[in-house]
């Protein structure tokens, strides 16, 4: 599984329904309206590179009320969860 973290400018008096109609496109899995220089965060999780760009580029770029995005790749994942059964198996 692939994972991108799509940073997102709205329009402010369309946050709201730019998060839920991002919500609705396959391949995102969630949508976090946030503060600070951003307004939005979608994560993106496919099976291949591909459809990352067609996600970004065709699908979430053209959102009416969205200004601006910068796209991150994420290489790993790492949780608190991974570190609780990495200690469980005995691994230091």
């Amino acid at each position: 599984m692939i994972t991108a973290i799509v940073l997102i400018k709205a329009e402010p008096q369309r946050i709201a329904k730019c998060a839920t109609t991002l919500a609705g496109i396959d391949g995102v899995s969630q949508v976090y309206s946030v503060s600070g220089e951003w307004d939005l965060v979608a994560m993106i999780e496919v099976a291949e590179h591909d459809a990352i760009a067609r996600i970004v580029t065709e699908e979430v770029t053209v959102v009416p009320g969205i200004k601006s995005t910068h796209t991150l790749t994420a290489f790993r994942a790492y949780s608190k969860k991974d570190l609780e059964q990495a200690w469980d198996i005995g691994l230091e």
